[in-house]
């Protein structure tokens, strides 16, 4: 019985054993992770490069390859490695449109049991994470999340006789002709990039059609050329009548606008989050206009379905590669933490996503625009990235045409229609 019982023990010992060095084998797999971003500026890679070497640290056995690129080199190199079907684990992402090409293309990462119901899917609104989602999964989560608002310089107002941003469409054109006699040039618009033209048809749209006129476009039981879109385009036509932007806008670059208003030449641009520190950058002073500076949701339109404080913006985030390990995962779970996103938050343009990490806001320009975003009870992603890649350059193209003269509104509308149709 002895002999039977110590063989026994020895048995259940030897088991334990296995079993330990087993566990231990498998704590000690190694793991490497490719990340890819494109801060160049050194204090970003400082930033990025502590997040992962406290990491590493703290898990010995995960290796974490950063690759800084450019903005132009990533979205080429980004392209080659996707055609090679072999995407990096972690890498910069807008969300929208091309994200879901790769969705349904199967080189992302489904990564929606980690985010949906999950302390951090609970850490950031649903509205900026849905940018990231296709087809109901998650594939990708975001750290920077702005808006789209009306940027301008109150002393010009004033002087126009506003104390503060018209609330309605019909009150903003209005105040128009009063800006222009003043001297000043009302808007600044960089008309030859075409993006900057299609922010305006993108909000007037939202105000008249509302959540409802874009989620019949996408279900089919709608199409660009319902109403609300032609009224929009007829709506910008009317504002292009009154000649409110500055001569040759048309040719003009983004740069060009931005200066224009860090040098007080014109009242106000629709921008995003990161016009502040464009304007300076572009201004003789380096400094813009300083505290003249303030920010406005776009007007509510009468009769329109949307609210005011319905938002067209879009921002940062990472998307997953399909071959990423959980460590890619965790390891993005940490990039995107209250603590480290409260420290992006401390970065000049940056509009955090993680719930209380707005705390590292210092510059007041981007708290405004947090709590414009904040407000929004529908969030849209800019068109020209929430439809199909090849969607995107009709949309700005039609719309710049809009402006010229060379299109009308029905015209857009069936531009952008018949592309999408074409793409979806």
């Amino acid at each position: 019985m002895r002999k039977v019982l110590s063989f026994i023990c020895l048995f259940v010992l030897v088991s334990a054993l296995m079993i330990f060095t087993a566990g231990c084998a498998k704590k000690a797999e190694k793991v490497t992770v490719t990340f890819w971003h494109i801060d160049t500026l050194e204090e970003g890679q400082a930033f990025y490069q502590k997040i992962a070497d406290d990491y590493m640290k703290a898990h010995p056995n995960v290796t974490i390859e950063i690759t800084v690129l450019e903005n132009d080199a990533f979205k080429s190199k980004i392209a080659t490695v996707m055609q090679s079907g072999n995407p990096p684990d972690i890498f910069q992402s807008w969300g929208g449109g091309v994200m879901a090409e790769y969705a349904k293309a199967g080189l992302l990462r489904d990564i929606s049991k980690e985010v949906k119901g999950t302390d951090w899917g609970k850490s950031m609104a649903p509205g900026v994470q849905a940018v990231y989602a296709y087809n109901g999964k998650q594939y990708g989560m975001p750290f920077d999340m702005g808006g789209i608002v009306f940027w301008y310089n109150k002393d010009m107002l004033a002087k126009a006789g506003y104390s503060s941003f018209p609330t309605t469409w019909k009150d903003f054109m209005e105040m128009i002709p009063k800006l222009k006699a003043t001297g000043v040039t009302p808007i600044s618009l960089g008309g030859g990039e075409k993006w900057p033209c299609m922010y305006w048809w993108a909000y007037l749209s939202m105000r008249l059609g509302g959540r409802e006129a874009f989620e019949k476009v996408l279900d089919g039981s709608g199409s660009f050329e319902d109403p609300a879109f032609i009224k929009a385009g007829e709506m910008l036509a009317e504002l292009a009548a009154l000649k409110p932007f500055q001569e040759g806008f048309l040719g003009a670059t983004y740069p060009d606008q931005a200066a224009l208003m860090g040098n007080a030449e014109a009242a106000m641009e629709l921008m995003g989050q990161w016009a502040p520190q464009v304007e300076n950058g572009a201004s003789v002073s380096k400094e813009g206009i300083g505290d003249a500076l303030a920010a406005a949701p776009f007007p509510a339109v009468a009769g329109g379905k949307g609210a005011v404080t319905d938002v067209t913006g879009g921002g940062n985030g990472y998307a997953v590669g399909k071959n990423a390990p959980d460590a890619a995962v965790d390891f993005l779970k940490t990039i995107l933490s209250l603590e480290n996103n409260t420290i992006l938050a401390g970065r000049p343009g940056y509009v955090p996503t993680v719930i209380g990490a707005d705390k590292g806001i210092k510059d007041p320009n981007l708290k405004m625009v947090k709590d414009i975003v904040d407000k929004a009870g529908y969030y849209q992603l800019y068109l020209d990235q929430f439809f199909p890649p090849a969607v995107g350059p009709v949309i700005n193209e039609s719309v710049q045409g809009l402006l010229a003269g060379t299109l009308t509104p029905e015209q857009v509308s069936a531009n952008i229609q018949k592309a999408y149709e074409e793409n979806k």
